[in-house]
């Protein structure tokens, strides 16, 4: 039985539509999470009760069931900075593995190979972050240290 993930687009390069005033030279990825809608039926008062003085019920009350839909949870389109695809080299992928694997997140061999079970170990490394993507953010290569931190020498 193999492990079932969802297929992830390649990177997305910055000159294809990047955020606003991102650098041209860099590397974006993107998370869109689609609107979630439901189907909402409620019971609206048409004709309330009848009832006398003495508390009789002359006639009941009338409701009418009105079915709709609506968005619990909007669209969310996130763009994050990741690695280009150049700096993802097979020996930077296995330390990537590796990395994960020390973490307890990724029990594959160690191929060097971005496949389906190293971007499932890169999701669930950087989910409980707020970044649902199988896609390697810059923040997550820097986290794991297969990036280096730019220094202020201020």
């Amino acid at each position: 039985m193999g492990l079932s993930v969802s297929p992830e687009p390649d990177l997305i390069r910055s000159f294809e539509a990047p955020p606003p005033g991102s650098d041209p030279n860099s590397c974006w990825g993107k998370d869109v999470s689609p609107a979630v809608i439901e189907t909402v039926t409620e019971r609206v008062l048409v004709q309330p009760a009848e009832v006398l003085e003495d508390g009789t019920v002359v006639s009941e009350p009338i409701y009418r069931e009105i079915t709709k839909r609506a968005i619990v949870k909007e669209r969310r389109e996130l763009w994050f900075e990741t690695p280009c695809q150049e700096q993802l080299t097979p020996d930077i992928i296995a330390t990537l593995q590796r990395a994960l694997k020390a973490r307890g997140l990724y029990a594959g061999a160690l191929t060097g190979d971005m496949d389906a079970r190293t971007r499932h170990a890169i999701r669930r490394f950087q989910a409980p972050e707020g970044l649902d993507s199988s896609i390697l953010s810059l923040w997550a290569a820097r986290k794991l240290g297969l990036v280096a931190i730019a220094r202020d020498d201020a």
